[in-house]
This record gives C-alpha cells, sequence and structure tokens, in this order.
C-alpha cells in the first residue's frame, strides 16, 4: 500500500514540475496574431463586395415565401 502511495505522489510531482502551458512571450505574440487576424477578418466582412453578399442574403432570407 505504501509503495502504491509513494508512486502516486511521485506521479503528481512529476505533473506538477511539467512544462506545459505559454509562457508571457507566447502569450503576447499569440495575442498579437489574435488581434492581426481579427484585422484582417474585419477588412474583409466590411469590404463592398462582402457586404453587398451578406445583405442580399439577408434581403433573400427576409423576403423568402413560406
Amino acid at each position: 500500500m505504501m509503495r502504491r502511495i509513494r508512486n502516486w505522489v511521485r506521479g503528481m510531482v512529476r505533473r506538477g514540475r511539467s512544462d506545459d502551458g505559454m509562457t508571457t512571450s507566447e502569450y503576447a505574440v499569440g495575442t498579437i496574431a489574435a488581434c492581426a487576424f481579427a484585422a484582417v477578418l474585419y477588412k474583409v466582412v466590411t469590404s463592398q463586395p462582402v457586404m453587398t453578399a451578406l445583405q442580399s442574403l439577408v434581403k433573400e432570407a427576409l423576403d423568402a415565401k413560406f
């Protein structure tokens, strides 16, 4: 029984020491990448061809006959 408990404690200690997760610099790079992606997506969605297509889609959906 003691051996089993000792092995469980060792496993918990190893998990606590693992290098999982991101460091501060990785969070910064990830945040910048997410902001850049959001900016590109915003530009695409607000472009004239996409706006026209979205307006057409909404208009057709609202004018649909049931």
